[in-house]
């Protein structure tokens, strides 16, 4: 068997995706295209789409402007809060830079609060959730607050969308989910093809990959040659295989990633937003546009749901499919609602699945590190055993 060593050049380019991607919204902006600024994966980019904008994911994976933000807000917030809002109030984001409006959601208070401030210095257009998704009335306000999101873009970019373009984008958007999808299920092969850092760097880069066409290219390219390449013989070794849950991953956490593949294991799953959690499920190409895309998102498993049987669901799937051996639940601190829900996914993991589970909480700081590594290798070294 033939051991990979070498990190693939092109992990690398997608590794770097964010940074190259600020130069290309600046031409995308001075050829006249609206950018539409997002925190959140519950909202629907095909309205943009249709609309012929760009919809771009917002720097808040950082601690470098948390400091500025605490000005403003609570020491003793999430950190994904702070570094949103400190970012916009500083300009050093240049994705939020360039944004001709800011299109956020509800999915915690904390967050609510945040973008009445943000709203000082920038446009900001607010889509409220419902508190639960399986009742006739929550479905009825989110499909509302889809129609509305299209109003005001319309109104704001002084466009017309029509039904025929947002077709037209669920479409376009379903292939591109489907390349996510065949790329990130490489985690499925056991022994593994691809390091959890690979999968993550790719994953994470295509959000800033602006040219999608050229992504879906890319994303089958990879997967096409790295299944090939199994089937030759080229292989990982065999490592406790972990999946993670919980927070949005990225920037700072990524140092969860590295603890776990720096001592013993190897990820081959993520659940969480970045990754799994907002691709899974495609868009019904067959029903009414705003019905469709009012049952996709509101089928993502937020713990802002209640309840999130929907995350249960997709979790009991992969740990399955994933052939997973140990999940690790990352929750940024004082965020209350993945806090919360730890204890039904701990119980579900241990009880249902029979797979051990750590809960681990972090921030955008550095200082943990060495904590972070001495649990992993802990947990990896219990399961090893």
């Amino acid at each position: 068997m033939e051991i990979i060593t070498e990190l693939p050049a092109i992990f690398n380019d997608f590794g770097e995706a964010r940074k190259q991607g600020f130069l290309a919204v600046k031409e995308l902006k001075e050829q006249g295209v609206p950018i539409i600024g997002a925190y959140c994966t519950f909202l629907p980019e095909e309205l943009a789409m249709a609309a012929g904008a760009l919809q771009i994911s917002l720097c808040s994976t950082s601690d470098e402007t948390i400091s500025a933000a605490e000005e403003d807000l609570p020491r003793n917030l999430c950190p994904l809060i702070k570094s949103s809002y400190g970012f916009g109030k500083t300009d050093k984001c240049p994705y939020f830079y360039f944004s001709d409006l800011v299109v956020g959601e509800t999915t915690c208070d904390g967050k609510k609060k945040m973008y009445e401030y943000m709203a000082d210095f920038k446009p900001c257009y607010i889509m409220h959730l419902p508190n639960k998704r399986d009742t006739p009335a929550s479905i009825a306000l989110w499909r509302d607050e889809i129609v509305r999101y299209k109003e005001k873009l319309e109104e704001f970019l002084n466009v017309t969308i029509t039904e025929e373009a947002i077709h037209d984008a669920i479409v376009f958007k379903n292939k591109e989910r489907q390349a996510k999808k065949d790329f990130y299920s490489l985690g499925k092969l056991n022994p593994p093809a691809l390091t959890g850092e690979e999968i993550f760097k790719v994953m994470y880069g295509a959000q800033y990959t602006l040219d999608k066409a050229d992504l879906i290219d890319r994303l089958d390219g990879i997967t096409e040659k790295v299944k090939a390449e199994y089937a030759e013989g080229k292989r990982l070794e065999a490592k406790p295989r972990i999946l993670i849950t919980g927070s949005p991953i990225g920037g700072v956490t990524e140092k969860v990633i590295r603890a776990v593949e720096d001592n013993g294991g190897v990820i081959v799953a993520y659940e969480n937003c970045t990754v799994a959690k907002a691709v899974e499920r495609l868009v019904d190409e067959e029903k009414e546009n705003y019905d469709a895309l009012t049952e996709k998102y509101l089928d993502i498993g937020c713990a802002c749901m209640s309840n999130n049987q929907t995350r249960i669901d997709l979790l009991d799937t992969m740990i399955d499919e994933y052939q997973v051996d140990g999940v690790i639940d990352m929750v940024l601190q004082a965020c209350h609602p993945f806090a919360l829900e730890s204890l039904k996914i701990k119980r579900f993991c241990q009880e249902e699945k029979d797979v051990p589970y750590m809960y681990l909480e972090t921030d955008y700081s550095t200082s943990d590190i060495e904590q972070i590594n001495t649990r992993c290798t802990a947990f990896i070294e219990m399961i090893g055993g």
